[in-house]
């Protein structure tokens, strides 16, 4: 019950103040959404479109959702299934995840991790040790799946 209403003040909320650069929407049922982030400017995702997946569990808010992209991104913290490697969406120990955080809070700390990369905790380590060691190739394979992919 918590959850169902939770769910449905977050989602009213993320429709009538969405982040910028961000749109949120029920794809079905209530614990089944989909988000809308788009590249920010100045950086290589900029004029993408990356379509992402949220599966809200039975506990939440104490336990995160399961978020993934749908849209291929090039990526040192995103992998080729999607995953997303930022502390926020695990549980502690090893996890920041708090109940009085949110799907906005979430979506904008990954619209964040697009725009910084964290390449010492990569998902993908060969895009990691490309972005530090070869930073111009990376934005050039980065730019080229935003527009392969991403693009409107």
């Amino acid at each position: 019950m918590q959850r169902a209403s939770r769910l449905t003040r977050e989602l009213s909320l993320l429709a009538t103040e969405p982040p910028p650069g961000i749109t949120c929407w029920q794809n079905g049922q209530l614990d089944d959404l989909r988000a809308q982030i788009l590249g920010g400017v100045d950086t290589p995702y900029e004029k993408g479109i990356f379509n992402l997946e949220i599966i809200v569990p039975e506990r939440y808010p104490f336990e995160p959702p399961k978020i993934r992209f749908l849209t291929p991104i090039y990526h040192p913290n995103i992998d080729s299934a999607g995953r997303i490697c930022l502390d926020v969406l695990k549980l502690p120990p090893k996890g920041a995840w708090r109940p009085s955080l949110n799907i906005s809070t979430l979506l904008t700390s990954i619209q964040l991790l697009m725009a910084e990369p964290n390449p010492d905790d990569p998902l993908m380590a060969n895009i990691s040790s490309e972005y530090k060691y070869n930073k111009q190739l990376f934005l050039l394979n980065a730019r080229e799946w935003t527009k392969k992919y991403a693009g409107q």
